[in-house]
C-alpha cells in the first residue's frame, strides 16, 4: 500500500511540475532567443578545442572540417610544451599565468574594497538629486572604450614635458624629487592596471550593491536609532551584514574570473620594455595563435585557463557553503 501511494506521490508531483513549466510557456519561449545565443556562440565553438591536440595550420581552399581531418595529431604535446618550465615557451607561459593572476587578485582586492566604500558612502547620501548626479559622474568613465583610458592612462603618467600630471603632483608636494617613468618600469604595470580598472568601472559596479541596499528593511535602522547608533554604527552593523550575501555571491563569481585579468589596457600600454610584467595570457595566447600561427599551443592554453577557472569557482563556491553563506550552486 505504501508502494502504490508513493508510486502516485511522485506521479503527482511529476504532473504538478509539467503544469507550472506549461503555465509559463510565454516566458520559456522568451528565452529561446537567448538561449540559442549561447548555444550558438558559446558552446558550438567549443569544438574548436580539437586544435590543441593538433599541429593545426590553416590552408587557403579547404574548409575548416577538411583542415581539421588533415591536420596531425599530437595527443596532448602542446599541454606538456606550456607546462614544461624548462622550455622558453613554458617560461613565457608562466610568466603569463602570474602576471594575470597578479593583475586579477590586485584589481579584485581594490575594487571590492573601493566599491563597497563607495556604496556606503552614496547610501548615506540622504538628498536624491545630489546622490543622482554623483552616481551620474561616477558612471561616465566606464562608457568609455578602453582605446581612450589608455591614451588618458598613458598622458597623465607621462613626464612632466610631456603632460604628465601625475609625475608633476608628486614632485610639487615632494614625494618625489625626479620624473618617474611608469610606463618603462615594469614594477608599476600591476599597479597600473589595477588603478585603471579601478577609474573604469568604480562607479557601474556599486549598481548591484546599491540595489541589494534598498532592499534592506527601514525597521533595522529604526531599530538601531533607538539603541543609539549613529550613521556609522548602521552602516557597520546594518548595511554591511545585510549585503553580505551579495558580496560573497559577487565575490564568488570574480574568483572564476581570476585568470582573465583583461586584455585591452595591458595591449595599448605593454611593450618591450615592460613585457616581462604586461603580458598575461590573453596576449600570450594572441602571439602565438595569430602572430606565430601556432593555434594548437594557444588553443591549449586557453583550455588551460578555463579548466583551473573551473575549478577555482567551484573551490571558492565550496568555501562559500562551508561557512554557511550563499552559494551559486
Amino acid at each position: 500500500m505504501s508502494a502504490v501511494t508513493t508510486k502516485s506521490n511522485k506521479q503527482e508531483k511529476k504532473g504538478g511540475k509539467l503544469k507550472a513549466i506549461l503555465a509559463q510557456w510565454q516566458l520559456l519561449m522568451m528565452s529561446v532567443p537567448m538561449f540559442l545565443y549561447i548555444i550558438v556562440f558559446a558552446y558550438v565553438p567549443l569544438l574548436g578545442w580539437v586544435m590543441a591536440f593538433q599541429n593545426f595550420r590553416p590552408r587557403v581552399g579547404a574548409n575548416i572540417f577538411q583542415q581539421v581531418a588533415t591536420s596531425e595529431w599530437v595527443g596532448f604535446g602542446h599541454f606538456i610544451t606550456l607546462l614544461d618550465t624548462s622550455a622558453l615557451i613554458g617560461q613565457r607561459f608562466m610568466r603569463a599565468v602570474v602576471n594575470t593572476l597578479g593583475q586579477s587578485i590586485l584589481s579584485l582586492a581594490l575594487g571590492f574594497f573601493f566599491t563597497i566604500l563607495l556604496s556606503l558612502m552614496l547610501n548615506e547620501v540622504r538628498q536624491i538629486g545630489v546622490k543622482r548626479i554623483i552616481q551620474n559622474f561616477l558612471y561616465l568613465p566606464h562608457f568609455l572604450s578602453w582605446v581612450i583610458v589608455a591614451g588618458l592612462v598613458s598622458t597623465a603618467l607621462a613626464l612632466p614635458d610631456s603632460g604628465g600630471f601625475i609625475n608633476n603632483a608628486l614632485l610639487a608636494v615632494g614625494i618625489i624629487h625626479e620624473p618617474i617613468h611608469f610606463l618603462a618600469n615594469p614594477n608599476y604595470f600591476w599597479g597600473i592596471v589595477a588603478g585603471s580598472m579601478l577609474w573604469k568601472n568604480l562607479g557601474w559596479n556599486t549598481i548591484i550593491y546599491m540595489a541589494a541596499m534598498t532592499a534592506i528593511d527601514p525597521a533595522l535602522y529604526e531599530a538601531a536609532s533607538i539603541d543609539g547608533a549613529n550613521r556609522y554604527h548602521k552602516a557597520w552593523h546594518v548595511t554591511l551584514p545585510s549585503i553580505r550575501s551579495t558580496i560573497v555571491i559577487l565575490l564568488i563569481m570574480n574568483v572564476g574570473w581570476l585568470l582573465t585579468s583583461g586584455f585591452e589596457i595591458q595591449w595599448f600600454l605593454g611593450h618591450g620594455v615592460n613585457i616581462t610584467r604586461s603580458e598575461n595570457i590573453d596576449i600570450f595566447v594572441l602571439r602565438y595563435g595569430l602572430e606565430m600561427n601556432n593555434f594548437g599551443l594557444a588553443t591549449a592554453a586557453g583550455i588551460l585557463r578555463t579548466g583551473v577557472a573551473i575549478l577555482m569557482l567551484t573551490a571558492a563556491n565550496f568555501i562559500a557553503k562551508l561557512l554557511g553563506q550563499e552559494t551559486l550552486f
